[in-house]
């Protein structure tokens, strides 16, 4: 019987708990304040690109720099017999004849750092990196002598005439 009378009970509407829900306009509010915060984190993605390369390029330019300096001491502290030997190893031909240089050597290399074209030419296509070595005093003594190295980019751009996209620069002692 208590399946006949439930039967025979009139259809009740059940009430639906009360829950919390977002409303519409709340659900679009968070939407516009999410999508205004992502334009501007995508804003700034450019600008760490940017920052990023230059970094990059610094790096570079300062390995360049380095190794221009190593070359140089090298030639300076190694026996007048053995400047043919380590001429042949460095592929920057300042060996021997730096202290006769009465104008500054340019020097080109590729942007992974590697020397392209010949020294104290025109730049090749490939270059994108300028070094410029100026001796101090000129012409260079057997004594102390300064060597001031500035490698720009890019190297078609000569920073004593036009303005390059970067510049690193160092004043090194070359003999003591």
């Amino acid at each position: 019987m208590n399946s006949l009378t439930s039967l025979s009970r009139p259809f009740r509407k059940r009430s639906l708990p009360k829950t919390a829900a977002f409303s519409l306009v709340e659900v679009t509010l968070a939407l516009g304040i999410a999508a205004f915060c992502l334009i501007t984190l995508f804003a700034l993605i450019p600008v760490a690109l940017k920052t990023q390369q230059t970094s990059i390029q610094q790096t570079t330019a300062n390995q360049i720099i380095s190794t221009i300096f190593s070359d140089l001491r090298a030639d300076l502290i190694l026996p007048p017999g053995q400047y043919r030997h380590l001429e042949e190893d460095s592929g920057y031909n300042l060996h021997g004849h730096w202290a006769n240089m009465m104008q500054p050597d340019l020097l080109y290399f590729t942007k992974e750092g590697k020397q392209t074209g010949n020294a104290n030419g025109p730049p090749p296509t490939d270059a994108v990196f300028r070094a410029k070595i100026t001796y101090n005093p000129l012409p260079p003594t057997q004594t102390t002598s300064l060597a001031n190295i500035i490698v720009s980019w890019p190297a078609q751009v000569d920073p004593a005439t036009g303005v390059p996209a970067g510049l690193v620069t160092r004043l090194l002692a070359v003999n003591r």
